[in-house]
């Protein structure tokens, strides 16, 4: 599968253990998924683009590489992805978060928009799409269809656990955007859930069914 990196990790996989585990409750998910954030947020920036500037120490000049302008955003599939766009947002603050609503139909499994707010400048922004789960891809597809039809270029898409199938299908319509997911799972059952999986994500962090 080209364009994909699945992070191997032991703090990462002890992380995600506790949020795979079906005794795990909100409070403490939402928690592990905020220190999940803050590991992946390393390999995932390092994707940044970054310039030189002359910087004036309180000892003499120096050059530094700084982020380049308009700073990289982080754009949420809700409302799952919010906990995602939460962790990456706290170790880089100077990120503008952008929203765009997905809700799964019952009946197909598809994802179907209903909201989309985004920063400014988003065709010259580095871009990082984030959502916990890649199950069939839809909503990921959908996403990134969205911010392209705004002129957005540059995007990598982040999750906690991929199934084959919606990294397949997000590829075959997307070739061009990057995943990192911190697990690559086995299947979707009938229900376009992902095995083992870890349920539905934006249920368990915010305690609703």
């Amino acid at each position: 599968m080209d364009s994909l990196t699945v992070l191997d990790h032991p703090v990462l996989s002890h992380k995600l253990a506790i949020l795979r585990d079906e005794n795990t409750r909100s409070p403490e998910f939402r928690k592990t998924l905020l220190e999940i954030g803050h590991i992946m947020s390393w390999p995932v920036f390092s994707h940044f683009s970054v310039a030189k500037k002359e910087i004036t120490t309180p000892m003499e000049n120096t050059t530094q590489n700084v982020l380049t302008s308009p700073y990289p955003c982080i754009v949420s599939i809700l409302r799952a992805g919010n906990g995602m766009a939460d962790a990456l947002s706290a170790t880089l603050p100077e990120a503008p978060i952008g929203y765009i609503g997905m809700q799964r139909n019952a009946n197909t499994h598809l994802a179907e928009p209903y909201f989309k707010k985004l920063p400014d400048q988003i065709q010259n922004r580095q871009i990082i799409l984030v959502d916990p789960m890649l199950a069939s891809g839809s909503s990921a597809e959908q996403a990134a269809d969205f911010l392209k039809r705004d002129g957005a270029k540059n995007i990598l898409f982040v999750c906690l656990v991929a199934a084959p199938e919606g990294i397949e299908y997000f590829h075959k319509n997307h070739p061009d955007i990057p995943i990192i997911t911190a697990a690559l799972d086995r299947e979707l059952d009938e229900n376009a859930y992902i095995l083992p999986g870890l349920g539905d994500a934006g249920d368990r962090i915010y305690g609703t069914e």
